[in-house]
C-alpha cells in the first residue's frame, strides 16, 4: 500500500539517461530559482513599514528612501552574482566560491549559513503565504498552522516528483503573480496620478526633513529589515547546473531578468504604500491594504491575494531546490552524511527535500507560522554568505588574472564592502531581536560538519588498503547458543553444519534440570553435535556465554561465527510476550568485541518465522 501510494504521488522512477531532459529553459528557471527573491517584495515593503511606524506614524515618510537604498543593494548583489555565474558556471555559489577561495572554514560558514537560510525560506515563505489567505479570509486566521503545513507537504511532494514537473508546475503561479503585481502598480500610479484615489488620513507628505529626524537605529532597523528583499537573489548562482546548455549563459540571463523585475515590484509596492499613506494594521498585510485601497474589495483584490498566496508559498520551491544541491555539495565533501549525495527515484536529491521539509515543519509550528517572528533569523544568514561569496570573488580574480580582472575585482570588492556593512547592520539592529540564535545555529552546524567529517576520516583511514591486510584463516569456530530444542534452532544447528568449522553449541544452565531434560533431547536429536553446559548461578543467560565465548577467543580463535537462532512472531507486537534473548545476546556480543580489531568476529541471526 505505500508503495502504491508513493508511486501515485510521486511517479515512478526516473532513469540516469533522462537527466538531461530534466533540465530547465530560461522560463521554467526563472520561474523555480527566482520565486523565492520576487515574492519577498509581498512582506519586505511591509516589514520596512512596520519598523517605521513604531517610531510614530510620520516616520513612514522615510520608507522610500529606505527602499530606495535596498534596490541599490539589490543591483549591487545581482551584479556580483552575475560574475560568480560566469566564473564557477558548475554552480555552488558561495560555498564553492569560498571552499575554493577562502579555505575549508570559511566554506563551511558560508555552507551553514546558506542551508540555515533556505530552511528559514521555506518557513518565511509558507507563513507569509498563508497570512495573505488570512488576509482576505480572516476566519481562516485561527487555522493559519494547519493550513501552513497542508502547503509544505503539498510543495514538498511535487519536488520530490522531479525538477522539470516542478518547474512546470510552478511557472504558472510565479508569472500570474508579477502579472498581478505590476497590474496593481500600474493601475495604482494611475489612480493617484490623477487623484481618484481615496488617500489615508494617516499619510504624511515624504520629505527629506521628515526622514531626517527619524533616529539613526529605526532607519538602520528599518533596513535590516527590508533587506528580506534580498533573499533569493543567490539561487541562481548556486543552480546554474539546472540549465539546459549553455548553462552559464542561460543562468546570467535569468539572473538579469530577476534582478529588473525584483527591483521594479519592489519599489513599485514601496512607492505606492507612501502615495496611498499605507499603515500597517493587524491581520492585513500591506500587499493587501495597497490591493484594497486601489481596487477595493472586488475580483481585482482577491486575484491579487490568490497571486500572493501562491508566489509565497510555493516560493519555498527555491528553498526546495537549492538546500538539496548544496547538501549534495557537503555531503560529497565528507561534511554531511553521505545520504545526502543519493539521486532517489525522480533524478533528485530526495533526502535533502525531505530533510528541509521536516525542519521547516517544525520552524512553522514552534513560531505559530508568524512571518514577524521568523524574520530577525532570517537576514543574518543571507548576508553573511553574500559577504563570503564575494570576498572570495575578489580573490578569485587577483589569482586568475584574466582580462579585465581588475575590474571585475573592484565590483566583487565593492559587493563585499557592502553586503560587509549590510551584516553589521542587521547583526546590531537585529541581534537582541531573534539574531543571536542564527549566529548560534551556524556555530553549531559548522561543529557538526566538523564532527561528521571526522568521522569519515577516520573510517576511511581505517578501511584503507594502506592498513595490514586480514591474515589468512588458521582455524574457524561456529557457536551456537541455545537454551531450548524448538525448530527454531534445528534450522540454526543444520546451517552451521554447512559452514566450514569447529562447531560448539552452548547453553547457560540457569536452571539446573531443565538443562539436563535440554541435554537429553539433544543426544536423540544430534548425537553428532556435543552441547557444551555452562554454569550460572546467578541465573544470567548473557554472561555465561559471553565469558565463554571471550574466554575461547583468547586461547584460539582468529576466526569466530556466533549463530544466533530466533523465532519470529507474525505480528510485531507479539514480541513482547517473549524474551527477547537472541537481541540481547547479540547487543552484548556487539558490545564485547568492539574493540578487538586484532580477531574477526561474525554474529549472524538465523530466523524462523512463525504463522498467524
Amino acid at each position: 500500500m505505500f508503495e502504491t501510494v508513493r508511486h501515485f504521488l510521486i511517479g515512478d522512477p526516473l532513469p540516469t539517461s533522462a537527466a538531461s531532459h530534466e533540465r530547465l529553459n530560461k522560463v521554467q528557471a526563472l520561474a523555480v530559482l527566482s520565486s523565492d527573491a520576487l515574492s519577498s517584495v509581498a512582506y519586505a515593503t511591509e516589514e520596512i513599514l512596520m519598523v517605521l511606524v513604531a517610531a510614530g506614524t510620520a516616520a513612514v515618510a522615510g520608507g522610500p528612501f529606505v527602499g530606495i537604498a535596498i534596490a541599490a543593494l539589490m543591483l549591487i548583489v545581482a551584479g556580483s552574482y552575475y560574475q560568480t555565474i560566469h566564473a564557477y558556471p558548475t554552480g555552488g555559489g558561495s560555498y564553492t566560491v569560498s571552499r575554493e577561495n577562502l579555505g575549508i572554514n570559511a566554506s563551511l560558514v558560508a555552507g551553514a549559513a546558506l542551508l540555515i537560510d533556505y530552511l528559514l525560506t521555506v518557513a518565511v515563505s509558507i507563513s507569509a503565504g498563508i497570512a495573505a489567505i488570512t488576509s482576505a479570509f480572516p476566519a481562516l486566521l485561527p487555522y493559519r498552522v494547519v493550513l501552513a503545513l497542508v502547503a509544505l507537504a503539498t510543495t514538498t511532494v511535487i519536488n520530490l516528483r522531479g525538477l522539470r514537473e516542478s518547474g512546470r508546475i510552478f511557472s504558472i503561479p510565479t508569472y500570474f503573480f508579477v502579472v498581478a503585481i505590476f497590474g496593481l502598480i500600474l493601475v495604482g500610479a494611475v489612480r493617484v496620478a490623477t487623484g481618484s484615489l481615496q488617500i489615508t488620513p494617516a499619510t504624511v507628505t515624504a520629505s527629506w526633513e521628515t526622514f531626517h529626524s527619524l533616529t539613526l537605529f529605526v532607519i538602520l532597523r528599518a533596513f535590516a529589515s527590508g533587506c528580506s528583499a534580498l533573499t533569493g537573489v543567490e539561487a541562481i548562482s548556486n543552480g546554474v547546473t539546472v540549465f539546459r546548455k549553455p548553462e552559464a549563459q542561460n543562468a546570467s540571463k535569468t539572473l538579469l531578468w530577476m534582478a529588473g523585475l525584483l527591483v521594479a515590484m519592489f519599489l513599485g509596492l514601496t512607492f505606492l504604500a507612501h502615495q496611498i499613506g499605507i499603515v500597517p494594521e493587524e491581520g492585513q498585510t500591506v500587499v493587501s491594504l495597497i490591493a484594497r485601497s486601489v481596487f477595493g474589495r472586488t475580483v481585482p483584490y482577491f486575484l491579487i491575494q490568490a497571486a500572493t498566496a501562491l508566489i509565497l508559498i510555493l516560493a519555498a520551491n527555491t528553498s526546495f531546490s537549492d538546500f538539496p544541491r548544496l547538501a549534495n555539495l557537503i555531503a560529497r565533501d565528507r561534511f554531511l552524511p553521505q545520504q545526502f549525495a543519493l539521486v532517489g527515484d525522480r533524478l533528485v536529491y530526495a533526502v535533502g527535500i525531505q530533510v528541509l521539509s521536516v525542519m521547516a515543519g517544525i520552524l512553522i509550528v514552534a513560531f505559530r507560522a508568524q512571518t514577524h517572528a521568523l524574520i530577525p533569523l532570517y537576514a543574518v544568514g543571507v548576508f553573511m554568505s553574500f559577504t563570503l561569496s564575494q570576498s572570495g570573488m575578489v580573490i578569485h580574480w587577483w589569482k586568475q588574472k584574466t582580462p579585465g580582472w581588475h575590474r571585475s575585482a573592484a565590483f566583487n570588492g565593492v559587493g563585499a564592502i557592502t553586503t560587509a556593512l549590510v551584516l553589521i547592520v542587521v547583526t546590531i539592529s537585529k541581534f537582541t531581536h531573534g539574531a543571536w540564535i542564527t549566529f548560534l545555529l551556524i556555530a553549531l552546524l559548522v561543529a557538526l560538519f566538523r564532527g561528521i567529517h571526522h568521522h569519515y576520516a577516520n573510517v576511511a583511514a581505517q578501511l584503507s588498503l594502506d592498513q595490514a591486510w586480514p591474515k589468512p584463516m588458521r582455524n574457524h569456530t561456529v557457536i551456537v547458543p541455545v537454551d531450548t530444542l524448538h525448530r527454531g534452532v534445528v534450522k540454526a544447528i543444520r546451517y552451521a553444519q554447512t559452514i566450514q568449522g569447529d562447531l560448539k553449541v552452548v547453553t547457560a544452565a540457569v536452571d539446573p534440570e531443565q538443562a539436563e531434560g535440554l541435554s537429553a533431547a539433544w543426544q536423540e536429536i544430534f548425537p553428532e553435535v556435543p552441547l557444551v553446559i555452562l554454569p550460572s548461578p546467578y541465573r544470567s543467560v548473557v554472561e555465561p556465554l559471553v565469558a565463554y565465548a571471550r574466554a575461547y577467543m583468547e586461547e584460539q580463535g582468529d576466526y569466530v561465527t556466533f549463530i544466533l537462532p530466533e523465532f519470529v512472531p507474525p505480528h510485531a507486537w507479539q514480541a513482547i510476550l517473549h524474551n527477547q534473548a537472541a537481541r540481547v545476546l547479540r547487543q552484548a556480543l556487539y558490545a564485547t568485541y568492539a574493540d578487538w580489531r586484532d580477531r574477526y568476529v561474525v554474529i549472524t541471526g538465523v530466523r524462523f518465522f512463525l504463522h498467524t
